[in-house]
């Protein structure tokens, strides 16, 4: 696990997501450059929208091959593949349906009208990580809820105990749709980085929370979300109580 936190502090979300993004092509590049396959977890959330629609527009100018990128999700509403609330459709229609990626190398978590239950669809997104993984993610962005989720791990829940394991199903989460599917904390930890984007007042509390020096992963799940590295990307809103 990692050392203590780095914090970024930004303006406001337009130049959060700017410098994020900057970053994130900078990252790929580089992993490219060196011979590698760089393995990237997406988020969902209004910021991560945003970051999408910024890192298609910058795609044109960048030297990221596209090709060479695998996508992984942090985690997955358990819901029909056409819902809205999927994270996978949104990342799709703000970033992946502009870049031109390998489709084999786009991971989504099975839909609730592709397989029974979410218990089924962590198993068969256990077994695509394990088959197709790089043993590591060069990034995995979240984002971190007003209570102090991250992926679809909240505070109280069975999920945040699960060992030996890529990925669970989650049941009465707290903030709807109530089933899901989320990477495990020993999952998040095999990133090279973990990446928390974090934009508005509302977060302020949570992320105070979750950076504090004293203070548990059970009441503040992002506590336990770490990577080799780990940095959190703020606006000065959600840094208001740091």
């Amino acid at each position: 696990m990692s050392g203590a936190p780095e914090v970024r502090r930004h303006q406001d979300a337009d130049v959060l997501v700017g410098d994020v993004a900057s970053a994130l092509l900078e990252r790929l590049e580089a992993a490219q450059g060196r011979g590698e396959v760089p393995h990237v977890g997406l988020t969902g959330g209004t910021i991560a929208e945003a970051l999408h629609r910024e890192l298609a527009r910058r795609a044109p100018d960048s030297s990221v091959d596209w090709s060479r990128v695998v996508f992984w999700w942090g985690d997955e509403r358990f819901v029909p593949a056409g819902s809205p609330d999927r994270n996978a459709g949104q990342a799709r229609e703000a970033l992946l349906d502009h870049v031109p990626v390998d489709p084999a190398n786009v991971h989504e978590v099975p839909a609730s009208d592709q397989v029974a239950t979410a218990e089924d669809a962590a198993a068969a997104y256990d077994a695509a990580l394990r088959e197709h993984g790089a043993g590591s993610f060069e990034v995995m962005m979240l984002g971190i809820g007003p209570d102090g989720h991250c992926a679809s791990l909240f505070p109280g829940h069975p999920a945040l105990e699960v060992r030996d394991a890529v990925a669970v199903a989650v049941h009465d989460s707290p903030k709807p749709p109530p089933d899901r599917v989320s990477l495990t904390f020993e999952a998040i930890a095999r990133s090279r980085s973990v990446w928390f984007i974090a934009s508005g007042a509302g977060k302020a509390e949570a992320v105070a929370r979750a950076l504090a020096e004293d203070g548990s992963v059970t009441e503040t799940p992002a506590r336990g979300a770490r990577g080799e590295e780990t940095v959190w990307w703020l606006d000065e809103d959600a840094a208001s109580r740091l």
